[in-house]
């Protein structure tokens, strides 16, 4: 009786992946689903919405957002390199360029705790308007994501690096498929920064 899918190092020739790649592609297959029903719930509301407003009218920071896109593209680059490191098995580089990931992931988050502060003490909160909403919603969602990422990293950084002691293949495997979700957060922000942020409104 099989008892799960057993660890590979090497491609399957079926798929061309090893089996924790594939795992992860099918686990961000379904958040694509996620932020696409949400992005469409967005674009059906706004469509049929007589105006819109823009979000320098709802008094969001578009240089603070701005600089929170920098800080992510900015880590998704160390991100590769913690890999790279590992491909050139150099633990303490690995250890430095992922530590400098999830200090990216900790100034994107303080940013953004920020700009929702601001809001909170301004009384603008989810229930104000359809646009406020749609703001909270998405990029509260988005910074659980990054928040899982750093967790993740974290662990990769810390105790879980003692596999790279015992079995560096599958350590480096679990680095690749923690930047494939890195990377997939990067992206779902570099969307809805302009969406959110820099889109023009409509007005009756």
């Amino acid at each position: 009786m099989s008892h799960g899918i057993p660890y590979n190092n090497e491609p399957r020739p079926d798929t061309g992946l090893y089996n924790a790649k594939l795992g992860i592609w099918l686990f961000l297959a379904s958040e694509v689903m996620l932020f696409g029903a949400l992005f469409t719930s967005y674009v059906a509301l706004r469509v049929g919405a007589n105006s819109w407003p823009t979000g320098e009218e709802k008094g969001l920071n578009m240089w603070l957002a701005m600089t929170n896109t920098f800080v992510l593209i900015a880590s998704s680059v160390t991100m590769v390199m913690s890999w790279a490191a590992l491909i050139e098995k150099n633990l303490s580089k690995y250890r430095l360029y992922m530590g400098i990931t999830i200090l990216c992931g900790f100034i994107f988050m303080i940013i953004k705790a920020f700009e929702y502060g601001a809001k909170f003490s301004h009384g603008t909160f989810p229930r104000e308007d359809t646009f406020m909403a749609i703001y909270f919603t998405l990029t509260g969602l988005h910074g659980l994501h990054v928040l899982g990422g750093m967790a993740v990293n974290a662990y990769l950084w810390g105790p879980g690096a003692k596999m790279w002691h015992t079995d560096p293949v599958r350590f480096t495997n679990r680095i690749e498929c923690a930047g494939l979700y890195w990377h997939f957060v990067d992206l779902v922000w570099i969307f809805l920064f302009p969406t959110l942020y820099l889109m023009p409104g409509k007005h009756p």
